[in-house]
């Protein structure tokens, strides 16, 4: 018998926005989906219920900011909110430890998105910066061996490459949230990779090259 469809589980999500207007847009977006709480950066550190936080701070102080987080409450995940879209600034914030990046003109969709892929244990940025971060992870990686997945398992990886989050998975499949972790931690097992992102690269890495191999046996 199948799995029923995944049920809706409320994020506890910190914001951190100096800015009013901000703060408010960001709760006419989020208060259905999310249980918000507006802290400053000091309560934020000291609160141990937190899924995740998003900080929307001047820019002389995020990179400050992200450190600090990073020594108080390590396992908080972080999102960036910035006016800022060079590449190179955005993977500075990421490499800092931040694990999303979001422009202030980001629409509703591109925020929900955000924060379901983050609290999913992957990364958000922009296409050209998430990228170079794969090419930076992919040169120091070996080529990948072939993997013998299961089709359950082969339906996942291919809606992992599309981007989508575990709880879309699990609406897409009609299998409990529960169900598209399990198979998220074999994958990772498999593949011996310690995250989303990384077997995001070696799937594509191993559909690639299989791809070179078909093209090769038939120009033969």
């Amino acid at each position: 018998m199948p799995d029923s469809p995944a049920s809706e589980v409320r994020l506890r999500v910190g914001i951190i926005c100096a800015d009013p207007l901000r703060a408010e847009g960001l709760r006419a977006i989020l208060e259905s989906t999310c249980e918000l709480v507006f802290l400053t950066a000091q309560e934020a550190r000291h609160s141990s219920e937190l899924s995740l936080a998003l900080l929307d701070t001047r820019e002389e102080d995020v990179l400050t900011m992200i450190a600090a987080f990073r020594r108080a409450r390590p396992a908080l995940r972080l999102i960036v909110l910035s006016s800022r879209a060079e590449p190179a600034y955005i993977q500075k914030i990421v490499g800092s430890g931040a694990k999303g990046f979001l422009l202030h003109t980001a629409s509703e969709r591109e925020i929900q998105m955000a924060i379901s892929v983050v609290a999913d244990g992957s990364i958000w940025a922009p296409r050209k910066v998430l990228a170079s971060l794969i090419d930076t992870y992919a040169s120091d990686t070996q080529r990948p061996k072939e993997v013998q997945l299961t089709p359950r398992e082969q339906e996942v990886i291919e809606l992992l490459i599309a981007g989508r989050a575990n709880r879309e998975i699990a609406a897409t499949l009609g299998v409990e949230l529960k169900t598209v972790k399990t198979h998220v931690g074999r994958l990772l097992q498999k593949f011996s990779v310690p995250n989303r992102v990384a077997l995001t690269v070696r799937a594509l890495e191993m559909q690639l090259n299989r791809a070179v191999d078909s093209t090769a046996q038939f120009a033969e």
